[in-house]
């Protein structure tokens, strides 16, 4: 009984909070007839600059990445010098796969961004360019 008598008042007091943090944001907006407090600045992307320096360093890692797993694809089928117990391959692929799945995935965004197709733009490209 105790405990339902002092879940009931804890309601009653939190009911009245925002009772009346709704009646102060009525009050400080001047007319509680306005349904959207909304600017149109905070709806505008500032300008930003091409970021060129990420745009290179998504198209040279994109590019040492291709080679290195092409390379590493021709040591393991035996195209390139393969010996027996040469495990170089091992490493060119993962430094490849390493370098050329992020240096593909901005390529293909910067590449998107620049044909302006809906939906792609500079801004999901992280820039270094500060």
């Amino acid at each position: 009984k105790q405990l339902q008598t002092t879940m009931n008042n804890e309601r009653k007091r939190v009911g009245e909070g925002l009772r009346m943090r709704v009646l102060d944001n009525e009050q400080s907006s001047g007319d509680a007839n306005d349904e959207h407090h909304y600017l149109p600045e905070q709806f505008r992307t500032p300008d930003r600059k091409f970021p060129k320096k990420s745009i290179i360093l998504a198209i040279v890692l994109f590019i040492i990445g291709t080679t290195m797993l092409t390379i590493g694809s021709l040591i393991f089928t035996g195209y390139i010098g393969h010996d027996e117990g040469d495990d170089r391959w091992i490493s060119m692929i993962v430094v490849g796969a390493l370098t050329f799945i992020p240096g593909s995935y901005h390529t293909y965004i910067a590449y998107q961004a620049w044909r302006e197709v809906p939906g792609y733009s500079y801004y999901d490209i992280p820039s270094y360019d500060d």
